[in-house]
């Protein structure tokens, strides 16, 4: 049982003993620093049922546990506080438990438990992956480590947009201006080649519309009838229409696509269980809404849309299938989600790792669901994120002007090692590993400068900031993680060693130290609760300020007795474990040397 657990039954059955009251909670905050204390009951919020002055409740509650409860040594109350001060004993006998385990603050996985599928990524095939990516997939991938370490079976997965006017505007550009020009004859990834004839799609398109606003059309009507859009949508009514060649070149260049992202995937260190495509994906969901038409979730317009009234729920009507019979996106979303959970029976909820913009379209995705009856639409999340500024403005795909996700994985390598060489701290390396040093310092600065960060936020990114040794930054952390391993290289541990008060009085930074660490499968569960790797990489700086004002205070390898000696390193290694098993759940690498 958790030192909260106890004390709330023990402070509840105090007020029920001493006062003939039942209080139903108890209030807990941090006793703040210039009190002795290790945790603090919030006296006040118990006057609504026991009357009397808060001080003097405080005090009788307080002499309650220090006679009744192991753990309690001492008390004192300060104003509407009770400040309660706990046993050595009780820390040591918590590090006694933990520190040979090298999965702490992870839970095993209960089958029994539904599992939990996680999609993230889904990008178009007309461009390669850029900064908002970056975004989409380290806050993907970290919500599906977290919710697996809290106990839960993960499925990752994405859904690739690959057909529609998009990767028909990259076809045309290629067919007109190619050449034949392949990512073998150009030297260039797959994704960056199909992506450059999307740009030059949009430059051939503007002088068209400027052409036509000449002749005297306006604007409008010339964006419409420009002849580079009538021959791409005339592309995709072939590529519907089966076409043969049109689906040939359609297979061709998304497969350069699924290449390019294929290595962008590997460097940024993520990974999928499953692939789903729009193309296979895109006729899924008329059958449900036939069967919505029958019971009454949907309704037909007179020209044959069909619909859904969800003004009842505060939201507005919604269409699911065109006149023509045609789906909509929202169509084959349901038919998707529907089809995911048939795929994996054993899943109980899906989390969409999509930005902000489509936070309607989720709450409309959602409440159709459970309209159509399907039981696990409850368990539905749309982790909704903010989009990712640079200091020099947005970013835009058709122009061009897009942060690529490969150049920034480069440039932030390239940054790490200028200041690792800067600070000199690389003696004894040989080029390999000082190259794959620089590429785990440069992407733990860039996972951790956008993983701490609330996903709801907008970031605003700056990649220099981003690579500080000092501060609450990725490459402090993971040079905190290296200095210990130092320390561990110079001692031997007996990890075998035992402590109890009769051999350890803690000191003061050492009963912190033990307070973070105890705090790490609790923070694990609120982060999945809540689907955010913020609280886990908030958590780590907090951690890792503790150790380094432990490290600064008191003697690791000059302690004055053995079992001290032996007792500050383990704590140092269980620290430098609890730091790996927290950057793991955001995908990043810790340095054995720095």
């Amino acid at each position: 049982m958790s030192l909260q657990l106890t004390l709330t039954a023990q402070v509840k059955k105090a007020v029920t003993l001493i006062y003939n009251e039942k209080i139903k909670s108890v209030e807990f905050q941090a006793t703040r620093k210039e009190f002795a204390g290790d945790i603090t009951v919030v006296v006040f919020p118990m006057l609504r049922v026991v009357k009397g002055n808060p001080m003097q409740i405080g005090e009788q509650i307080g002499t309650y546990l220090v006679s009744n409860v192991n753990e309690v040594k001492a008390f004192n109350v300060v104003k509407g506080f009770l400040n309660i001060e706990i046993n050595d004993n009780y820390y040591l006998s918590f590090f006694n438990a933990i520190k040979n385990n090298v999965t702490y603050g992870y839970k095993e996985i209960t089958e029994n438990d539904k599992a939990v599928m996680v999609e993230y990524s889904s990008p178009n095939t007309n461009k390669p992956l850029h900064l908002g990516h970056i975004r989409n997939n380290l806050l993907g991938y970290s919500v599906a480590e977290i919710i697996k370490a809290s106990g839960k079976k993960v499925y990752k997965t994405q859904i690739i947009n690959d057909r529609g006017i998009h990767i028909c505007k990259s076809m045309l550009a290629w067919k007109r201006f190619g050449n034949s020009e392949t990512p073998e004859s150009s030297s260039l990834k797959g994704d960056k080649l199909v992506g450059n004839y999307y740009v030059k799609f949009d430059q051939e398109y503007k002088k068209e519309i400027a052409a036509l606003i000449k002749q005297g059309k306006t604007e409008d009507e010339a964006k419409k009838q420009a002849p580079i859009l009538l021959e791409a949508q005339d592309l995709l009514l072939k590529w519907e229409d089966g076409d043969k060649d049109t689906v040939a070149l359609w297979k061709k260049m998304n497969q350069w696509v699924y290449d390019g992202f294929e290595l962008t995937y590997k460097n940024l260190g993520v990974d999928f269980d499953s692939l789903y495509y729009e193309s296979e994906t895109y006729l899924l969901g008329k059958e449900f809404i036939a069967e919505g038409l029958k019971n009454g979730t949907f309704y037909k317009k007179e020209d044959g849309s069909v619909w859904c009234d969800l003004t009842p729920d505060g939201l507005d009507e919604k269409i699911v299938l065109r006149a023509d019979g045609t789906a909509v996106y929202m169509t084959q979303d349901i038919g998707t989600a529907i089809q995911r959970a048939k795929d994996y029976p054993d899943v109980g909820g899906m989390v969409y790792t999509v930005g902000n913009e489509q936070d309607y379209h989720f709450q409309v995705l959602f409440l159709i669901i459970k309209k159509l009856g399907f039981d696990w639409a409850k368990n539905l999340f749309h982790l909704s994120y903010g989009m990712v500024d640079l200091p020099s403005g947005k970013m835009k795909s058709r122009e061009g002007t897009v942060v690529d996700a490969d150049e920034l994985i480069t440039d932030m390598t390239k940054t790490a090692g200028e200041i690792s060489e800067e600070l000199g701290k690389l003696e004894g390396y040989n080029d390999n590993e000082k190259q794959k040093l620089y590429k785990t310092i440069g992407l733990g600065a860039l996972k951790y400068y956008i993983l701490k960060v609330d996903p709801r936020k907008r970031i605003l990114f700056d990649p220099k900031e981003s690579i500080d040794f000092q501060g609450n930054t990725g490459p402090f952390i993971q040079y905190t993680y290296a200095r210990i391993q130092s320390i561990l290289r110079k001692a031997e541990v007996d990890t075998s060693v035992t402590f109890s008060e009769v051999d350890i009085v803690l000191h003061e930074k050492e009963k912190e130290l033990l307070k973070q660490i105890q705090l790490f499968p609790e923070v694990i569960e609120n982060a999945a609760t809540h689907h955010s790797p913020a609280l886990v990489a908030n958590y780590t700086y907090d951690l890792v300020k503790e150790f380094n004002s432990f490290y600064q205070n008191v003697s690791i390898l000059g302690a004055d007795t053995e079992i001290k000696k032996t007792f500050r390193v383990q704590l140092s290694k269980t620290v430098a474990n609890t730091i790996k098993n927290a950057f793991l759940l955001l995908g990043i690498i810790v340095p054995e040397r720095m």
